[in-house]
């Protein structure tokens, strides 16, 4: 059986994959863009915070309610900003139409 951590790691690839070829469009809003690389921050952190929840208080991330609740910041702030971003391109494009 393949372990959570395991296909954590292995599922960055795919998302990598995605961003990449998302990019190369150059049909996503830019806004939605960067809340989709901001999702990539959100995991940047939360490993060394899992890392340290463990550590220092000798539970998981999910445990840790101060830490978790900073980590889960980004993956927040990250959603806003995809939605915002399509948000801004459905407007634009209903008001070209309009035009």
């Amino acid at each position: 059986m393949i372990s959570k951590d395991t296909l954590f790691a292995v599922s960055l690839f795919p998302y990598l994959g995605f961003l990449y070829f998302l990019t190369k469009s150059n049909r996503t809003p830019r806004l939605a863009l960067i809340g989709f690389y901001l999702l990539l921050l959100f995991v940047a952190i939360t490993i060394p915070a899992g890392i340290y929840a463990k550590v220092a208080y000798g539970e998981s991330l999910a445990n840790v309610d101060w830490l978790h609740g900073s980590a889960e910041f980004f993956l927040t702030l990250s959603n806003i900003l995809v939605v915002l971003g399509f948000r801004e391109a459905i407007f634009d494009r209903q008001s070209s139409k309009e035009s």
